[in-house]
């Protein structure tokens, strides 16, 4: 019976000092794993959609808690005014998640562009939704007040040529971020403006 109590005993010393050795670790490269993927995954996008602001949208950043989830602005200043921002969204594609960046103009709610940061797409197929120009290009001047959707279902956008899921899956990423945008839109602009030249 003691040997059962001190081999309890031991598990929990070394269960406790594993997990306060991850939590230490996960602590102090927290920021560091925040930095790599803003500058190399989603920066890349921002700095496309945001081309020709003349502040560095991957600094001037703000962040807001929508529920139990925290959303990641970037603003974008162009003639002085703090009217541009991008955001975080997700859509669900053939192969997973599809990770989207989206870029607003605050006074129109019109779309500055969309780049696509990760997925797991076939490649040569729906991987072509974050290479192809093309099929980001068509997403500028289009208005967050209206679904989007691919051509074969009523819409106005393009799809990929044979990555339908993928298409789609964007559209409703960019539908399901308009929902969040609209009822943040108050707080986004407020917080943006302390960037205002």
């Amino acid at each position: 019976m003691r040997d059962i109590i001190r081999m309890i005993v031991v598990l929990a010393v070394l269960g406790a000092l594993s997990g306060g050795g991850l939590a230490l670790v996960r602590s102090e490269t927290s920021e560091k794993i925040e930095f790599q993927q803003l500058k190399f995954v989603k920066g890349p996008a921002i700095q496309e959609i945001m081309e020709g602001c003349t502040n560095d949208p991957l600094v001037d950043r703000f962040k807001i808690k929508d529920g139990e989830v925290e959303r990641s602005f970037f603003v974008g200043v162009f003639d002085g005014k703090a009217n541009n921002v991008c955001y975080e969204a997700e859509g669900k594609g053939f192969g997973g998640e599809i990770g989207l960046m989206v870029g607003v103009n605050l006074e129109t709610d019109e779309l500055l562009g969309m780049g696509v940061t990760t997925h797991s797409e076939t490649p040569g197929l729906g991987a072509r939704a974050k290479d192809d120009p093309s099929f980001r290009v068509q997403f500028k001047g289009m208005s967050l007040n209206q679904p989007f959707k691919i051509m074969t279902d009523g819409g106005k956008v393009d799809a990929v040529s044979g990555a339908t899921i993928t298409s789609k899956g964007v559209c409703a990423g960019l539908t399901k971020s308009a929902e969040f945008y609209k009822e943040l839109k108050p707080q986004i602009i407020e917080k943006a403006a302390a960037f205002a030249n």
